[in-house]
């Protein structure tokens, strides 16, 4: 059925926050009844501001289903739009804040627990000198980090997360990738093993080793099992295979194990750096942020002192492997 085309000016006249915000909570709780209720209105009064949403698109928003309702191509459409709005707004009350008192604010990030445990907390310590009284809210998001929908959700201000290739195809459109500096993937055991003693080390003696490694999805992994194999060898089978690098460390700084990480992550958890002959792998530390979303004055300081913490970590390192903007 042909639909009438709304100008701007129309919806923008009879569009209400209000109603927008009802719509949005109806297609959260899935029925206008629970809606209502978390609205503290009737649900008549639900009905009536979709209803007057409709009239204004021209279009059905919900479907209505004996379990409740859920939106229709053009309700989803609207609901997308209706979260950007709704941060947006969120985001406008924090800057106003922030403006108003340069010392207080909150900041959400979101980073795999191995930056966490490693270069995060020399970033923080940078940023607290400046901004004291901010509240940081730190979560752990699963590898691969870029495809954490923590972003898109708006639940992080930015993400921190090792990033060795460009940005998928399907992802370039919708975030921004900067790097900070080179990392670099080495082999690492704990300082009271034998190989930890050892000034030389060819690959082929640490085949019948005990190995711990991450997934094998991870980028990590697949650069050891392509060192091994170029080399004629067979890959080490792994003791133990997780993406908790807390979990990683524990092991190969208290046993006999050898593991593939960050280097920065060897140096911080008190392993040894083994002198296997291996090309380098630099493997990037990146910031990660929405496109099309205005950062936070916060977001924005917290940015500038990772790159300014992150210059002694990226001197001498090279450049990134990929097109970005550099520390």
């Amino acid at each position: 059925m042909p639909t009438k085309i709304r100008t701007e000016n129309q919806v923008g006249r009879r569009l209400k926050l209000r109603d927008l915000h009802v719509f949005f909570t109806v297609v959260q709780c899935g029925s206008m009844a629970r809606a209502a209720g978390q609205l503290g209105v009737s649900q008549p009064t639900v009905s009536e501001v979709i209803a007057d949403l409709e009239h204004t698109f021209g279009v059905r928003l919900l479907d209505r289903r004996p379990q409740g309702v859920e939106p229709t191509m053009y309700g989803a459409a609207l609901f997308r739009r209706s979260v950007a709005a709704f941060d947006e707004l969120k985001q406008s009350s924090r800057d106003i804040e922030f403006l108003a008192d340069p010392t207080a604010g909150e900041l959400q990030i979101g980073c795999p627990d191995s930056i966490a445990a490693s270069v995060l907390p020399s970033f923080i310590k940078h940023f607290r000198s400046q901004h004291p009284r901010v509240v940081m809210h730190v979560s752990t998001v699963p590898p691969p980090a870029v495809r954490s929908p923590g972003l898109r959700d708006r639940k992080y201000d930015l993400i921190l997360a090792w990033q060795a290739t460009p940005l998928p195809d399907d992802l370039a459109d919708e975030l921004n990738m900067e790097g900070l500096f080179n990392d670099r993937l080495v082999l690492a055991a704990g300082m009271h093993t034998r190989w930890a003693r050892r000034r030389k080390i060819d690959l082929a003696e640490l085949v019948g080793e005990s190995w711990i490694l991450n997934e094998p999805t991870a980028w990590s992994y697949s650069r050891v099992v392509q060192e091994f194999r170029a080399r004629g060898l067979d890959m080490p089978t792994a003791s133990l295979v997780t993406p908790s690098f807390p979990l990683i460390m524990h092991f190969v700084a208290n046993g006999e194990f050898i593991t593939a990480c960050p280097r920065s992550v060897a140096h911080l958890s008190a392993l040894k750096e083994l002198s296997a002959d291996l090309p380098s792998w630099p493997w990037p530390v990146v910031i990660l942020t929405l496109k099309n979303r205005t950062l936070s004055p916060v977001a924005e300081r917290f940015i500038q002192c990772a790159r300014e913490a992150a210059k002694p970590l990226a001197a001498g390192a090279g450049k990134l492997p990929f097109h970005g903007k550099e520390a």
